[in-house]
Formats: structure tokens, C-alpha cells, sequence
């Protein structure tokens, strides 16, 4: 039987973590980058083994990333939490925060159910190289694809409604956040600084919640159902759930948010039903290993959300898109060969 060490641990842990959100599939990752190795760590880190702990490490460290990713929205789930129970005591929806609580609700059902359902099945049978290699390009050609169509829809509006003096109802959106950080520096020659960037933060993401706050509730659910395609090795949960995002017409930091988002409770409430199959006496040999691995995984999980939330403000997703599928090819060429 397989027997996980602490450098193997170390490794998955910070490539779980940091893969998990960029959107490059942590699971695909997780399968070719032990393959790739060989020796012990292709005999150790074998997901469809029989028997094998390491699925059951990974799901600990996917309840790290849980952990960092409400670790790094916290506010903004305390206050999404609030709306919720408060619309639920009220017996009704009236705000954008309780209407976004109730579509990332709705949002994550489906992903839950094909999950019971589907999720050991996949990773078990399509867990190996080659099958995460494919997906891996599959993801980098849905991604691609996905951003040139962006570019010809936002070309297309542009031209349609670009000229002199017009004001587009982005432009406006966008005033109600770049408006308070002008305050802000105003706000410096008087020694007030510091609490207006505090208000100019919360104000950017509730702007960010009441957009998304518009979407419908089936718009939601198909977006939230994107995140299934996570299930084979290969597809990255966050990229394909912003692709269903941008395809809905959101801008690429509200995609990305409402897919973070999304992801929390989906990553969470998986680890938390399998945690007690980390008590399997098979596991007892590992558990200081992944204790350990899940450090690593939550820690590279909130620098990796810290810096995508940033990052998809004015960039798009198609260096991502380009890394899988010259990865994904080069994998399968190379366990094609061997």
C-alpha cells in the first residue's frame, strides 16, 4: 500500500492550493504532476488505486481552500450570511445582498447533487493521466474560445454605442466606485485617509454584489451548474463557472467573484462529507502528512484568491487558456510516448 510523505504532501499541497482557483484544474494537476514524477510518487499519489489516500488527502486540503476562501471574504460573507437569515425571518427578498444569497443558494444546488452522485465514479475511472491531460486541453480551448467571443461582443458595443459625450451605463457603474477614491485623496491633505479606502473597498464590492444581484434565478443555476464539468480532471471549477459567467454577459472581476463565491460552500461542504473517511485505519499513517499539506494548500489558496481578485479587474483569461492546452498536449504526448 501507498504510504504519503511529508515532501509529497508539502508538493500537492501547494499546488492544490493555488490551482484550485486559478483557473487551470487543481485536480488535473493533482493527477499529472505525480505521473510526471514517477518512482514513489506516481506509486503514492494514485487517486484511482484501489484502496489509495490519496483522494482522501485531497479533499482535507480542499477544506483548507474552503477555509481560506471565507478567510479572505469574510466580511462579505458575514454580510451575505445576515441578508439570507434575514430574509428568511422576513419571509421575503428586498435587498441585493439577501437576492445574492439566495441565487448563490440556488446556484450551488445542482453541482451538489451531481457530486453525490457522480463525483468518487469520475475521479475514480478518469483519475489517470491521460484522460486529465484531454480535459486539460478541453478547458484551454473552452477558455480560449470563450474570451474571443468576449472581445467580439464587446467590440460590437462598443461600436454601437461609442461616440462623442456618450455615457454608457458601465461608465456610470463604475463612477460609484472610482468616485470615493478621488474623496480619498482629497481626503489625505486633511488627515482623513484612511477610513475613506476603507469605505472606498466595501463600496466596490457591493457594487460588484448588486450587479450580480441582477441576474435571474435560472441565469444562476446555469452558471452554478458549469461548475459539474469540475468533476472530470482537467476542468478547472473556477474557470469553466467564469466562462458560464462571461457567456451570462458579467464583466471578468464579477465573474470571478460570483465564482469564488460559489465555490465556498461547494469545496466546504464536500471536504466536511468526507472528512470521516480520513478516520479509515488506512489513513492513520497519513494524517500527519496531510495536516500538514493543508497548512500549505490553505495559505497558497489565500495569496492565490488575493491576487486573481486583482487580477481579473483588467486582465482576461486567456494566458490561463493558452498554459492548458500547450500543458495539456505536452502531457499527452508525453504519456502517449511512454
Amino acid at each position: 500500500m501507498s504510504v504519503l510523505t511529508y515532501p509529497e504532501m508539502i508538493v500537492v499541497g501547494l499546488l492544490q492550493g493555488v490551482s484550485e482557483l486559478f483557473p487551470v484544474s487543481s485536480l488535473g494537476h493533482s493527477v499529472l504532476m505525480p505521473a510526471l514524477a514517477g518512482g514513489s510518487w506516481a506509486r503514492d499519489l494514485d487517486m484511482s488505486a484501489k484502496g489509495s489516500p490519496y483522494l482522501d488527502t485531497l479533499v482535507a486540503m480542499h477544506v483548507a481552500t474552503a477555509a481560506a476562501l471565507v478567510l479572505f471574504f469574510r466580511r462579505d460573507w458575514v454580510r451575505i450570511i445576515g441578508a439570507l437569515f434575514g430574509s428568511i425571518r422576513r419571509r421575503r427578498i428586498t435587498t441585493p445582498d439577501e437576492r445574492l444569497a439566495w441565487l448563490l443558494v440556488v446556484g450551488t444546488i445542482p453541482v451538489g447533487l451531481a457530486g453525490l452522485a457522480l463525483d468518487k465514479v469520475m475521479r475514480e475511472y478518469l483519475g489517470k493521466p491521460v484522460p486529465a491531460a484531454v480535459f486539460l486541453v478541453l478547458n484551454g480551448v473552452v477558455l480560449f474560445t470563450v474570451e474571443r467571443l468576449q472581445r467580439r461582443r464587446r467590440s460590437a458595443e462598443v461600436s454601437q454605442v461609442s461616440g462623442p459625450g456618450t455615457v454608457s451605463r458601465r461608465d456610470t457603474e463604475e463612477a460609484t466606485v472610482v468616485l470615493p477614491a478621488v474623496t480619498a485623496r482629497g481626503a489625505a491633505r486633511d488627515g482623513a485617509n484612511q477610513p475613506t479606502i476603507r469605505q472606498r473597498a466595501v463600496s466596490a464590492d457591493q457594487v460588484s454584489d448588486a450587479r450580480l444581484a441582477r441576474l435571474g434565478w435560472w441565469e444562476a443555476i446555469a452558471i452554478g451548474a458549469c461548475q459539474i464539468f469540475a468533476l472530470f480532471p482537467g476542468v478547472s471549477r473556477s474557470g469553466i463557472t467564469m466562462v458560464g459567467g462571461l457567456l451570462r454577459g458579467l464583466r471578468h472581476e464579477d465573474a470571478a467573484r460570483f465564482a469564488f463565491l460559489l465555490a465556498t460552500p461547494v469545496i466546504a461542504g464536500a471536504g466536511v462529507l468526507k472528512i470521516p473517511d480520513l478516520a479509515r485505519p488506512e489513513m492513520h499513517s497519513a494524517i500527519g502528512p496531510t495536516i500538514v499539506g493543508s497548512l500549505v494548500a490553505g495559505v497558497g489558496a489565500y495569496f492565490s484568491v488575493r491576487f486573481l481578485v486583482r487580477y481579473f479587474e483588467t486582465r482576461t483569461l486567456t494566458p490561463f487558456a493558452i498554459y492548458c492546452v500547450i500543458a495539456g498536449l505536452g502531457c499527452l504526448a508525453y504519456f502517449s510516448l511512454t
